[in-house]
C-alpha cells in the first residue's frame, strides 16, 4: 500500500447520471468527462497523472442504490465555503457547515442530488 496515499480511486453512485453530473460540475465548478460508454455510464472527474492526489467518477448502475452510504469521499478544495455557497443552488443540501478540525482545517458535510453523503476538506 502506498503509505503517502493509501487511496486511490472513487466511485459515486447515483440513481439520475445525468442530473448528478450537473450537480458535480456546478457545485466544483468543473467539466466532467463522459467514460466509453461501454463501461456502463460513467463521467470522470477531472484529474492529472503526474498527481500524488486522487480522482474518481459519478458511475449509474441498476444493482448499486446511493444514498444512505456509510462511506464519505472527502473533496480537497481552497475554502469550504466556495463550493458550500453553491451546493443548495445545485440540488443537494448541506448538513453541517464549515467546522474547524483543528491542525488538520476545516470540513463541511453535504447531501448531493442523488441522496450521497460528501464531504469537503480545506486549510483555510
Amino acid at each position: 500500500m502506498n503509505s503517502a496515499n493509501p487511496v486511490g480511486w472513487f466511485d459515486i453512485h447515483v440513481s439520475n447520471f445525468d442530473r448528478a453530473k450537473k450537480f458535480y460540475e456546478t457545485v466544483f465548478n468543473v467539466k466532467l468527462v463522459d467514460l466509453p460508454i461501454e463501461w456502463g455510464k460513467q463521467a470522470l472527474f477531472p484529474f492529472s497523472p503526474e498527481s500524488r492526489n486522487i480522482s474518481g467518477a459519478l458511475v449509474e448502475k441498476t444493482d448499486m442504490q446511493p444514498g444512505a452510504n456509510t462511506t464519505v469521499v472527502y473533496f480537497e478544495t481552497d475554502d469550504c465555503v466556495a463550493e458550500e455557497k453553491r451546493i443548495e443552488l445545485a440540488g443537494g443540501k448541506v448538513v453541517q457547515p464549515k467546522t474547524n478540525i483543528g491542525e488538520f482545517g476545516f470540513i463541511a458535510i453535504f447531501i448531493d442530488s442523488e441522496g450521497n453523503t460528501v464531504g469537503l476538506h480545506s486549510r483555510k
